[in-house]
């Protein structure tokens, strides 16, 4: 934090702000904007990018900029970058043929839309922070693939619990423990929540229900999760995570795992509910060397075989910029895939559905997600949930089934299906 902090003040002593562009104008965008305005000295939101441009001008206003430019060409943009104004276009194509912009912040929550959004930038080599985890979760590995052939990062952002906990393990890995567990602290879980039962709590804050719907079914932890499997090399202990009732400080919560099972197994990725402080991460690790656990003792560690570390706390959009400047100017990412992908996040249904159903999206009332071990979903050929909106059901599937490839019929043109073709033919 020290030396990024220090390496922005030093872009904005010389007047040379980190140009940044951010795709979507909802409610985390909106914070983006705001942070970045008014405690971020060396870096500018040059453009907001969305399908309805007056959401992105509310985003930027909510900012407290009163100058906007609506922009239908690069060269319209450069113009507004030069005069130091931010701008608005709903053409992502306008930003990818700058050559001013620095980076962009992906905050759609949209799988297709932020499929194509990505390939596009990543063509630009124009570096991309990712606030959606169900387009990262989906096909993160094969994003980061080619974003090591352009030269730039695709990479998970600070702030949100994926990027706190990679933050944390990086730092438990850095003081010579082996991290074990990996996990998120959840306040709610109910799979059978929907946008009727959570419009309410969406209203009161502002948010998009789908994404609030996410959020309490399940399928937003299990994206979470996937990712940091995937970028440390971690496995889920069964379909769905263990997912403990914890009502107790996260500390005491070592004694849900066996050191033994986890040292056969692997390290995992798990999430509790309802622990104290919440909600924020996990990490347990271990360590083997008995002088050093003297030491951890000591320092009030406890004696083992576990020692817990975590965030009492997650804070989103206030930690975004600092992703940004970790990649440009440090060539430093947050978070990535570690080659093919170790968890998925499958397809299960809701509800009894018909043959002929249209699968809804994430968040709504047919499916929620749920992380599984890659080479389960693979030999299974089940469904990734990222990929589940517009799928027809061929047959009929029973609640809380898990939906294959064999269920459904996929809709022809979709640019997300042919990227998680590319990742399973690269990675098998």
């Amino acid at each position: 934090m020290h030396i990024i902090d220090t390496a922005l003040a030093r872009r904005a002593s010389e007047d040379n702000p980190i140009q940044l562009a951010i795709v979507g104008a909802g409610f985390m965008s909106q914070g983006v904007c705001n942070q970045v305005a008014h405690a971020v000295p060396g870096m500018d939101v040059a453009v907001v990018v969305a399908r309805r441009p007056q959401q992105a001008r509310d985003a930027l206003a909510y900012a407290g900029h009163d100058e906007i430019r609506n922009v239908s060409t690069t060269a319209e943009l450069d113009a507004a970058i030069a005069a130091n104004v931010p701008a608005v276009t709903d053409d992502h194509t306008v930003v990818t043929g700058s050559a001013a912009i620095d980076a962009m912040v992906e905050a759609t929550g949209a799988v297709e839309y932020g499929a194509r959004v990505t390939t596009d930038f990543i063509k630009a080599g124009i570096h991309v922070i990712l606030m959606n985890a169900e387009l990262d979760g989906t096909v993160g590995s094969i994003l980061r693939h080619r974003a090591d052939e352009a030269g730039i990062i695709v990479s998970g952002c600070d702030g949100d619990q994926p990027g706190v906990q990679a933050n944390l393990l990086r730092f438990v890995k850095s003081i010579g423990l082996t991290p074990m567990v990996a996990g998120n602290i959840k306040g709610l879980q109910d799979r059978f929540r929907n946008p009727t039962t959570q419009e309410g709590f969406a209203k009161q804050w502002g948010q998009n229900v789908f994404m609030v719907t996410s959020f309490a079914d399940g399928t937003k932890v299990s994206f979470e999760q996937a990712i940091v499997a995937n970028g440390y090399g971690m496995s889920v202990p069964k379909r769905g995570m263990t997912g403990n009732d914890w009502p107790e400080h996260i500390d005491q919560a070592t004694e849900l795992y066996d050191i033994d099972s986890l040292r056969e197994t692997g390290p995992i990725v798990d999430y509790v509910v309802g622990a104290k402080p919440g909600p924020g991460i996990y990490v347990f690790a271990s360590h083997d060397d008995p002088k050093q656990q003297h030491y951890l003792n000591l320092y009030k560690l406890g004696t083992g075989p576990l020692y817990s570390f975590y965030a009492p706390y997650h804070l989103c959009h206030f930690e975004v910029p600092l992703s940004v400047a970790r990649a440009v100017i440090f060539d430093d990412p947050v978070l990535q895939p570690n080659g093919g992908p170790n968890v998925d996040v499958i397809t299960m249904a809701k509800t009894d559905l018909k043959a002929g159903t249209e699968l809804d999206r994430l968040g709504g009332y047919h499916t929620y997600g749920e992380a599984e071990n890659h080479s389960v979903q693979q030999a299974e050929r089940l469904l990734p949930q990222g990929l589940a909106e517009g799928c027809v059901l061929t047959r009929d599937v029973k609640v809380d089934q898990a939906i294959s490839y064999d269920d459904i019929a996929v809709p022809a043109g979709r640019l997300a299906d042919e990227l998680r073709a590319e990742q399973d033919e690269l990675f098998g």
